[in-house]
């Protein structure tokens, strides 16, 4: 996975967020609002709730909401926008 590249997984199964453990993830919450972030280390989330666009620093933005997984490789440097509300489960690694 390269440093701009945003892996997001549309409806992933139950059986696929009972194996990631991602019920048991914390949860994040943030209004709608536009901020730049960095990954210093991997994340993985899980969005409960919500609609975002991420714009990576070199790359196309990626768009995704509720009842999706989406991984933030190591290195990321993007633009958050928050369209609706988000809750969601996340995991650094």
């Amino acid at each position: 996975m390269s440093e701009s590249e945003i892996i997001v997984e549309h409806q992933p199964s139950e059986e696929r967020l009972q194996s990631l453990g991602v019920r048991g993830w914390p949860v994040w919450t943030k209004e709608p609002s536009e901020f730049p972030w960095s990954y210093d280390q991997t994340e993985v989330c899980y969005l409960l709730e919500g609609q975002v666009i991420v714009t990576p620093e070199r790359g196309n933005p990626v768009e995704f909401g509720r009842g999706d997984l989406v991984t933030f490789p190591k290195g990321l440097s993007c633009t958050w926008k928050i369209l609706q509300a988000v809750r969601k489960h996340y995991r650094f690694s």
